[in-house]
């Protein structure tokens, strides 16, 4: 099936959320519970139709249609989550929430399902859907968990750089819906032995539904924890050769949870933290690619610290400054830092390269988004060796600096070129498009506020009428 029928097919199903707006559903729940009904319209497909018990399939949800589908449904739901003996399923149907508040539109929304013709449709192109519902999800939404979706051009570039191969244990400790998992999964040649063993952490129960629910399609065998991977949540987990990840941006809100002991520089920023957390968790010869905001260049204390502990011991060898605009967040300026656990041969770098992908671009925009292209010229400089060794030539965009200079800065990795511009911003139409969606958002609160304020009017005019 081509990507063209794939993104049309996903268009059908994401149109059918359209049916739950009255409701005052938003679009991330409506892909949770997507996922639900699209498992089980799929069990067959998958080769899991066995696995789910009798009464709780898909045409016994199609034969209760009418009065009291609604009902039957969230039965169905928790005996699904705790009777299914597939711990897989059962975790993707672990304490389940329906956002369906009436017969009718659960019965639309499984009519709308079934007139599909999925027979066409194998396991890898029910991946491929999930995953391009997974992407309108964070780019029509953008909120919540989408709000700092990873770009797929920018994943795909991070993945062949770092050439996952076989037998390798490459984890994701902000896992998402599994963005990077995925991408490293489809880089390695059909067949590779032994199989790499992926794992991860995701702190959002409905993310991390999505997330199983999307390595599950993929047919991926991993470990994918609910929970946080600054704490002892993540323990379980092997050392990992390879990580791929975006953690969360911001600040920590004051969690009652501990810390693990082995994060050495107590602070409240989450990609320190992270930082932190995946030095400690990669094995001795292991890599890393891992999304930053320029704050973590610059940030003094615990900033200042984990920067010099990842250039003394931790082997960063590679910076790369990406453009504006490339994330849903307004105002969102990123990097990535390339770095392995220890000097893979026996060397000691004296020097880190830092590659502009910013000065000199256009700000990317929804109008305006970043392509497979766009890292062409980054990819040919940092070379073929995964863990930086390659031969590299400076470049009007690639620099090298000496340890001792970076040094001399006190650790501080903003290192920008001399004729760095001023930020660029989006042109007027984006900025009118912009403005047009928030008028939008706010329009949808106001009347999602105004039916809850009716509803307890109502309720209370009852109460009065007793």
């Amino acid at each position: 099936m081509t990507s063209t029928h794939q993104d049309d097919l996903a268009g059908r199903l994401w149109g059918l959320c359209h049916v739950l707006r009255d409701d005052g559903v938003v679009y991330h729940k409506y892909l949770s519970e997507l996922t639900y009904l699209l498992f089980l319209k799929n069990a067959g497909q998958i080769g899991v139709e066995n696995d789910i018990p009798e009464g709780c399939r898909w045409t016994d949800l199609v034969a209760a249609r009418g009065t009291g589908m609604l009902g039957f449904y969230r039965k169905m739901l928790t005996r699904l989550g705790e009777d299914v003996a597939d711990a897989n399923i059962r975790a993707i149907f672990s304490f389940p929430t329906t956002v369906f508040s009436h017969d009718e539109n659960l019965e639309k929304v499984v009519a709308g399902i079934n007139a599909i013709d999925w027979h066409n449709h194998d396991r890898d192109s029910l991946g491929l859907i999930y995953e391009s519902l997974l992407e309108r999800n964070a780019t029509e939404a953008r909120a919540g968990s989408g709000q700092y979706f990873t770009p797929r051009p920018l994943v795909n570039a991070m993945v062949r750089l770092m050439k996952p191969g076989a037998g390798e244990i490459i984890e994701d400790p902000a896992a998402g819906t599994g963005g990077f998992l995925i991408a490293a999964h489809r880089a390695l040649a059909a067949g590779t032995l032994p199989e790499p063993v992926y794992q991860g952490v995701e702190i959002e129960r409905d993310t991390y539904r999505l997330c199983l629910m999307n390595l599950y399609l993929h047919g991926m065998k991993g470990q994918v924890l609910h929970g946080d991977a600054l704490t002892e949540d993540s323990q379980e987990l092997q050392p990992a050769t390879l990580v791929l990840a975006n953690p969360p941006f911001g600040v920590s809100a004051g969690g009652a949870r501990k810390r693990r002991a082995d994060l050495r520089y107590p602070t409240a920023n989450k990609q320190l933290s992270f930082l932190q957390y995946i030095v400690q968790s990669l094995a001795s010869s292991g890599r890393a690619a891992v999304v930053v905001p320029d704050n973590v260049l610059f940030e003094p204390g615990a900033g200042q610290l984990v920067r010099r502990d990842l250039v003394e011991e931790y082997d960063l060898h590679t910076v790369l400054r990406l453009p504006s605009g490339i994330f849903y967040a307004a105002g969102v300026r990123t990097n990535v830092l390339f770095f392995n656990k220890s000097p893979v041969r026996g060397e000691v770098r004296e020097c880190i390269w830092f590659y502009d992908l910013r000065n000199g671009m256009p700000a990317f925009t929804k109008r305006k988004t970043l392509g497979n292209d766009d890292f062409n010229d980054f990819e040919e400089a940092f070379g073929n060796d995964p863990y930086g060794w390659s031969d590299r030539v400076e470049g009007p965009r690639f620099k090298r600096i000496s340890k001792d200079e970076i040094r001399g800065r006190d650790y501080d990795l903003d290192v920008r070129p001399p004729d760095d511009s001023a930020e660029d911003f989006p042109d007027i139409a984006d900025l009118v498009l912009q403005m047009d969606e928030a008028l939008s958002e706010a329009s949808s609160a106001v009347s999602e506020i105004t039916a809850i304020v009716s509803s307890f009017g109502d309720t209370a005019a009852a109460d009065a009428g007793r």
